[in-house]
């Protein structure tokens, strides 16, 4: 078991836990909600997808976005997952980024979806 992101506590007032798929979904929110140059022995850490939210939102943004999404989950998380694909779509002020992808360990695959 892994501790459960963002931190939070059970109805015991232990830290939360939770189990293995979903800790490597909640790592995946880490490394796109993680700002480079957040995380002190980490400089390079994440993808600055919080920073694009002050962009104009274009096919363009979308587009960056997808491959700076892949590049840094095949980075960071490349030996827990492999990422099968990456999807961003804008509508408005929201960018919604899907991931599918495969748990190496297990082989199990995942749909997850954020939005910004």
């Amino acid at each position: 078991m892994d501790v459960k992101f963002p931190l939070q506590f059970d109805n015991s007032g232990r830290t939360a836990q939770t189990d293995d798929n979903d800790h490597i979904r909640d790592m995946i929110e880490q490394v796109l909600f993680t700002i480079p140059g957040e995380r002190v022995n980490r400089p390079t850490f994440g993808t600055g997808l919080m920073q694009l939210v002050f962009q104009p939102n274009s096919d363009e943004l979308a587009t960056t976005t997808q491959f700076m999404v892949q590049g840094a989950l095949q980075q960071w998380l490349g030996d827990l997952i492999a990422v099968n694909d990456v999807q961003v779509i804008h509508e408005d002020s929201t960018l919604q980024v899907t991931i599918a992808y495969t748990v190496r360990s297990t082989q199990q695959q995942f749909i997850t979806q954020f939005n910004s």
